[in-house]
C-alpha cells in the first residue's frame, strides 16, 4: 500500500468512484446488521469485552478510502453502510445514521490531515481511532454510556480503541492490500511502480 503521494491525479469523485463506494457500503451495511448480535455475545464476558467488537462498524469508511483514495469516500461509505443497516432493521434505529456520519467524519478528518496521500496501516489505524472518537461523542450524547469510575472509563474506551485499530485499521489495510494484489483496483486507479513496490515495504 503506498505510503504517500501515490494517489490518483484527479482528486474529485467520479461516478465510478461513487458507485464502487456505494457497493462497498452495501456489503458492509449487511455485515453491520449481521454483526450486531456479536456485541451481545461478547457482553457477558464482562469488563467491557464487547468494545473489542466495535471496530467492525468503522470498517466501511477506512476500507473504502484505502481502495478509492479520494476525499469524501470515508464519510460516504460510512453513511451509506449505516443507511443500509438501518433499512435492514438495525436495533439502534435512526441513530445509526448519525453514528455513520460522525464515524465517517472522524476517519475522514485523519485522512485529510495527511492530505489524502498516505495509505499506510498507521494512518488507517489513526482513522479507525478517529471513527471511534466519533462514536464515543454520540454515545455520551445519547447517554448510552452509564456513569463509570475512572478505571472503568479507561478500560471501556481503551478496549474500543484497540478493537477499532485491529478491525478498522489493520484488518481494513490487509483487506485492501489483498484486493490490490488481485489487480481489481487498476480499474479505479492504474497502479504505478511505486504502488507495487510499496506493497512489499509495508
Amino acid at each position: 500500500m503506498a505510503q504517500a503521494g501515490q494517489g490518483t491525479k484527479s482528486r474529485g469523485l467520479k461516478l465510478t468512484d461513487i458507485m464502487v463506494t456505494v457497493v462497498i457500503a452495501v456489503v458492509f451495511g449487511i455485515i453491520y446488521k449481521i454483526w450486531g448480535p456479536m456485541y451481545d455475545v461478547f457482553k457477558p464476558l464482562g469488563l467491557h469485552a464487547e468494545q473489542l467488537s466495535y471496530g467492525m462498524w468503522f470498517l466501511a469508511g477506512t476500507f473504502a478510502f484505502l481502495v478509492i483514495r479520494k476525499p469524501g469516500v470515508a464519510v460516504l461509505a460510512e453513511v451509506a453502510a449505516a443507511s443500509v443497516s438501518a433499512l435492514l432493521g438495525s436495533e439502534w434505529g435512526i441513530s445509526t445514521l448519525w453514528y455513520g456520519l460522525l464515524q465517517g467524519l472522524g476517519a475522514e478528518i485523519v485522512f485529510a490531515i495527511f492530505l489524502y496521500r498516505n495509505f499506510s496501516v498507521w494512518v488507517a489505524s489513526l482513522a479507525a481511532i478517529g471513527a471511534a472518537a466519533g462514536s464515543l461523542v454520540l454515545d455520551f450524547g445519547y447517554g448510552y454510556i452509564e456513569q463509570l469510575t475512572a478505571w472503568n472509563y479507561t478500560l471501556f474506551i481503551g478496549l474500543r480503541l484497540i478493537g477499532s485499530i485491529v478491525i478498522a485499521g489493520i484488518f481494513a489495510y490487509s483487506l485492501a492490500k489483498a484486493l490490490e494484489l488481485t489487480g481489481v483496483t487498476k480499474v479505479l486507479r492504474p497502479a504505478s511502480k511505486q504502488d507495487f513496490d510499496a506493497l512489499h515495504r509495508a
